[in-house]
């Protein structure tokens, strides 16, 4: 019976560390699923906070131009009290200085919801906001320079709403 119990004890040792290679491999199998769960929780976060900046911007741009068809439909008033005010000339008349207040108000009105007006007069072509529809030679003025505005310019919280139309003075 001697021998028997070295078998047995044997025979226990090799059942314990193979249940303890068991619990081992679980162990690290636990521990890669923990990591991977981890990883996809992290990846999950940095998900929606980018959706959370996403529809922030989103809601900035709609902001700052949810006003940009009314302030288009504006830019013929405008127009028409400008030509109004150079159809007037300078001599001061109840009605030219009414005009005039009233195309002032529109224009701090229009200006406080982001409206900015282009009259580029001197100022050298740039064609991200300035239209050309011909050049002349312009003596004295700077080559390139914007020498006549037809129709003056916007643009609407730095977007250009209308470029301004301009004679540019040739080279």
């Amino acid at each position: 019976m001697n021998q028997d119990q070295p078998d047995i004890a044997a025979q226990q040792a090799a059942a314990d560390a193979a249940a303890a290679e068991g619990v081992n491999e679980q162990i690290e199998q636990l521990r890669a699923e923990v990591e991977q769960v981890k990883a996809e929780a992290l990846r999950e976060r940095a998900d929606l906070d980018n959706q959370r900046k996403r529809v922030a911007r989103d809601i900035e741009q709609a902001r700052k131009f949810a006003n940009e068809k009314l302030l288009g439909e504006l830019l013929p008033v405008f127009d028409s009290l400008d030509a109004g005010l150079k159809a007037a000339g300078d001599d001061a008349h109840p009605l030219r200085e009414g005009l005039e207040l009233t195309y002032k108000q529109l224009l701090k009105v229009a200006g406080d919801n982001g409206l900015v007006l282009l009259d580029p007069t001197g100022q050298p072509f740039n064609p991200e906001h300035h239209q050309a529809i011909s050049q002349v030679a312009a003596p004295g003025a700077a080559p390139g320079s914007v020498v006549t505005v037809f129709q003056k310019g916007y643009l609407l919280n730095e977007r250009l709403l209308r470029p301004a139309l301009v004679v540019v003075a040739a080279d």
